[in-house]
């Protein structure tokens, strides 16, 4: 038998499973015109497309080393029980991170009221799931809504997880409609604390970044989406010297490898630091694994193998470095 090594297993923080069906079909134009391509997948899908494309999406995963995923679910309510059968069925933890969306996107993604939104998260908590909230975005939630959302996960104990800073013309509308940045209107909602997880970050300021050192809240990088939609480079190192907790996501599944996001968030620093080890491979294996567990608000969650009889492996000093920088997903069992 194969000598393997166990790890803990990695944790996709950040995941929209329908987007799988995207790779390939969506090369050329930008974000925005990506975005409208996946409001039209989104608007077309049933209730069984959900669960059955969300079995294979999470046994990929599984295959590839999650071993736990936050599922950042904004396509209804029938629709967030399917993904979490979804998971059972493929044998992934997952906390349902079940988003409110006031205004924009299509009318499946949209709830009445902030107050609607929190009945329907109740009504999926109820049943055992994990869940968090996740205010979709400041383009999706209006002030008060995030006024209301912020304050009840932080009373209810539970995660809350927000796009935010992923595209310079949503800091534009956010500061003409508010007069303030993102991570500022964030902040002075009462969004951000320990609990708050910002995904992307990728055009945030300064100021925003020291908003989220002083809040403890986290950033989850999804750079192999980041890099397929065009969105820019990610802060690693500021994120880093200020001792903002880093986390991982696979987002639109255009690949699913966590190595490969790790790797590529490494030479997302080194390309802009003109250096290498801008990050270690512990902070790194830690990113893809115990940052992204405490961004859910899991304790436990299961390890993974690795097949130190893989020939990406052989000859390898440092297991750790070898399988971060040379490895891809195939070195799990």
């Amino acid at each position: 038998m194969a000598e393997t090594l166990s790890l803990p297993g990695f944790v996709n923080a950040h995941s929209h499973g329908f987007q799988r069906a995207l790779r390939g079909r969506t090369e050329g134009g930008d974000f925005w015109g990506w975005r409208d391509a996946m409001l039209e997948l989104a608007g077309s899908l049933t209730v069984e497309q959900v669960r059955s494309g969300y079995v294979q999406v999470y046994r990929e995963m599984l295959a590839a080393g999650y071993t736990a995923v936050g599922e950042f679910h904004y396509l209804g309510l029938a629709e967030a029980h399917a993904a979490v059968e979804a998971a059972a069925e493929a044998g992934i933890e997952i906390v349902l991170l079940l988003a409110a969306y006031g205004r924009g996107g299509i009318e499946r993604f949209r709830q009445e009221s902030a107050a609607d939104y929190l009945d329907q998260l109740e009504a999926v908590r109820e049943t055992g799931v994990r869940v968090g909230l996740a205010p979709h975005s400041v383009r999706a939630c209006p002030r008060e809504w995030l006024e209301e959302l912020g304050p009840y996960a932080s009373v209810e104990g539970l995660p809350l997880h927000v796009h935010a800073d992923e595209q310079p013309r949503e800091i534009e509308e956010c500061v003409a409609e508010h007069g303030l940045r993102p991570i500022e209107l964030l902040a002075e909602t009462g969004c951000l604390g320990p609990h708050t997880t910002v995904v992307h970050a990728t055009h945030a300021d300064a100021g925003e970044l020291d908003l989220l050192a002083e809040a403890n809240a986290r950033v989850c990088l999804c750079p192999t989406t980041e890099a397929n939609l065009g969105d820019g480079f990610a802060p690693v190192q500021e994120l880093c010297e200020r001792g903002i907790g880093i986390c991982i996501g696979s987002d639109s599944n255009v690949r699913i490898d966590p190595l490969e996001e790790l790797r590529e968030l490494e030479g997302v620093a080194r390309r802009k630091a003109g250096k290498r080890n801008v990050v270690s491979v512990s902070s790194l294996l830690c990113f893809g694994s115990d940052e992204g567990a405490a961004a859910l608000g899991l304790e436990h969650w299961p390890d993974v193998e690795v097949d130190l009889g893989h020939p990406s492996l052989a000859g390898v000093d440092d297991v750790h470095a070898g399988l971060v920088f040379g490895c891809s997903a195939g070195v799990f069992q």
